[in-house]
């Protein structure tokens, strides 16, 4: 369970955007989002640290899961929080983080194969699904707090409060009861032999129309941010830090 080399170097590339964002031209009080110190600072600090938040999140089930009896987690390195342990680099790293870069989406990334066979419960396999999610928000609702408690840089601010409110659109996403969600892994053990196959049926695409209905629909895209920043707000986040911190991620769209 000690956390990889990797792991440790997603977080050090986090800090050196952190560090950027805040002693760039930005003062406490004042920012110029074109600023390109604080624009490289802002996306290093946001694209690292959602990395380092997939490999917490796939922690999450894989922790639950080894408690609750799969000891295979162990076996395949998902203790480690190796973030190589739980994605194919391509389709689980670089495209989502491409899509989190033009859509402001962040889409699951990672995965963790739990042997529900060696879990004690339906309690339990509906934890481990739970789990991923739950960590997303905490971790949001921790850097709202660092936020919230600790003096800083008004370029650091709107980094971190913009990685909080990503964390808690993730959470809400993958809380949505659709197959192949965790929200679907989570009620699963309750539903009839026939939900369950419907859901094994369906998990391939429907996450995938979900996705495109975000991009394409714009009242889907529409409730899913009002969703996410009313619950951003619930745990004290400051809305306009994290819209501004979108602006300056999103550098390209201006």
């Amino acid at each position: 369970m000690r956390p990889s080399p990797v792991f440790l170097g997603i977080l050090v590339l986090a800090v050196v955007g952190g560090v950027l964002a805040a002693f760039s031209s930005s003062s406490r009080f004042s920012l110029n989002p074109k600023d390109p110190l604080l624009v490289t600072g802002v996306v290093l600090l946001v694209a690292a640290g959602w990395v380092a938040s997939l490999s917490l999140h796939e922690f999450g089930h894989a922790i639950v899961a080894f408690r609750g009896g799969d000891q295979s987690v162990a076996h395949k390195g998902y203790l480690s929080l190796d973030v190589r342990k739980y994605t194919d680099p391509m389709l689980s790293v670089v495209l989502p983080l491409i899509f989190l870069v033009i859509g402001g989406i962040p889409l699951p990334g990672g995965a963790v194969w739990i042997n529900r066979g060696a879990l004690r419960s339906r309690s339990t396999s509906s934890w481990v699904s739970l789990a991923g999610p739950l960590s997303n928000l905490a971790v949001g609702a921790a850097i709202t707090l660092v936020c919230y408690l600790v003096p800083m840089s008004i370029g650091l601010l709107v980094g971190l409060s913009y990685l909080a409110l990503l964390q808690i659109v993730t959470f809400i996403l993958n809380i949505l009861p659709i197959p192949g969600l965790d929200g679907w892994g989570a009620i699963e053990p309750y539903l009839s032999p026939q939900a369950r196959d419907f859901g094994a049926r369906a998990r391939p695409w429907a996450p995938l129309i979900l996705f495109a209905a975000l991009f394409l629909l714009t009242p889907v895209n529409t409730a899913l941010w009002k969703g996410a920043f009313a619950l951003f707000n619930a745990v004290g986040g400051v809305e306009d830090a994290a819209q501004v911190g979108q602006y300056v991620f999103m550098f390209w769209r201006h």
